[in-house]
């Protein structure tokens, strides 16, 4: 007869834990919990292990073949080139966890960045007030794609594609064909092409080992309140553990000197904290909030969730409004990265956006995956793009080992997928 189960999580669907341990107040050790994570991966929850593999493989194979991709100089590179996928990719998730999808999220990105910049340039706005009427269009883009989507019934696809279609032409209409204007605003130009001082980057390590110990405390205490078991105490501590030895590298990295002149150039990208902080808060709102495991609800069973009585054509809705709205935050990642603005802006990214979640382990079926999925799935794409470039090799090269690599993840969530359903747990 099969144990009686609980979940371990309130946030996403997780492991059941026989509650013939319920007395210790806890789950078991670290050695009970690396074994319950080796029988779910066996079980086909993965997660972003095959992405992180990807990248160390990745990342050993271009150290070999060119000298120059372990240099400092292009470690910030490499960093300052994922971010606009980065961004883009945690965007799509909260859509892509629904089992949607939204290909208009890079013209999305586009389009609010051109009207940023004519509102700057042509009508000499104030560039705080042009940018936040950029995010006004895209919640409005996403508040439009919601209620077709959620309200009416037509498949994301179509009418996402659409708008991919139809935003080009908008973008034509206010940049004009052929048009480009460059950005000539500090602010903009230094979140991707600036650096902070050597100490913040040490006070930003500080600050994330403080949150994510107050995040994992607070974790803990919340759920012996309601009575749910706990992770044993060790796991927070190899956790930070982790953080403080891997971030503590990065940032000494960021810190040398990678200037080839009189200037010294150090210290980590504006733009790191920036999707650092929005990575934050979106696993936040995704892990430990009420509409975040609505979203996994809806994105596992429809259906179940509506009978359930959670409002599936609102959470739907506000999605694609999050997405379009985190959409814009990439796109001016964009023109701060290059610098100009033209009539094709954000035409290329959607599908690589799409790909970085999916390599990074975000399930196109909907229900399962994480932001930092999504994060590390850029960072792949990141590598492949950063590293075929510094072997001077055609960019066809690099299309066709990008789409190999995302058939490739597809082909793992499917399989992984079956495996799962396989799985009795008992």
């Amino acid at each position: 007869m099969s144990a009686r189960t609980i979940p371990t999580s309130e946030a996403a669907p997780g492991p059941v834990i026989p509650t013939e341990n319920i007395g210790s107040g806890q789950e078991g050790g670290v050695r009970d919990q690396v074994r319950a994570w080796l029988q779910r991966v066996r079980g086909g929850e993965m997660g972003a292990l095959p992405a992180i593999g990807g990248f160390i493989v990745l990342s050993i194979l271009f150290s070999i073949l060119s000298p120059v991709f372990l240099t400092e100089r292009n470690f910030a590179n490499l960093m300052t080139q994922a971010a606009t996928l980065v961004m883009l990719g945690m965007a799509l998730v909260f859509v892509i966890l629904l089992g949607e999808i939204d290909l208009s999220a890079g013209v999305t990105a586009g389009v609010s960045m051109c009207i940023f910049i004519v509102l700057v340039n042509v009508q000499g706005l104030n560039w705080i007030l042009a940018l936040a009427i950029a995010f006004g269009a895209g919640v409005l883009i996403g508040t439009f794609i919601g209620f077709f989507v959620a309200r009416v019934g037509i498949p994301s696809f179509v009418v996402t594609l659409g708008l991919f279609l139809g935003l080009q032409g908008v973008e034509l209409m206010i940049i004009g064909a052929g048009g480009l204007y460059r950005v000539q605003i500090p602010e903009i130009l230094a979140i991707q092409n600036r650096n902070m001082p050597p100490w913040a980057g040490w006070t930003m390590l500080v600050v994330i080992l403080a949150v994510s110990a107050a995040t994992s405390f607070w974790d803990r205490a919340r759920r012996s309140r309601a009575g749910v078991m706990n992770r044993t105490i060790a796991l927070v501590w190899i956790k930070l553990g982790f953080i403080a030895v891997l971030g503590g590298a990065v940032v000494y990295i960021l810190n040398q000197d990678r200037g080839q002149s009189i200037r010294a150039v150090q210290g980590v990208p504006i733009v790191v904290p920036i999707v650092l902080a929005i990575l934050w808060a979106g696993t936040f709102v995704l892990d430990r909030t009420k509409y975040g495991r609505n979203i996994y609800a809806i994105g596992g069973n429809a259906e179940a969730a509506r009978r359930a009585g959670i409002k599936v054509v609102m959470v739907r809705w506000t999605a694609f409004i999050v997405c379009s709205t985190l959409s814009v935050v990439a796109g001016l990642f964009s023109i701060s990265k290059v610098g100009s603005v033209d009539a094709a802006a954000g035409r290329d990214l959607v599908l690589s956006g799409v790909a970085a979640a999916v390599v990074g382990g975000v399930s196109l079926f909907g229900g399962r995956g994480r932001l930092l999925h999504a994060a590390v799935g850029a960072l792949v794409i990141a590598v492949i793009t950063n590293g075929l470039g510094l072997l001077n090799l055609p960019a066809g090269v690099n299309f066709a080992v990008t789409g190999g690599v995302l058939i490739l993840a597809a082909t793992v969530d499917a399989v992984s997928r079956k495996r799962g359903g396989a799985v009795v747990r008992t």
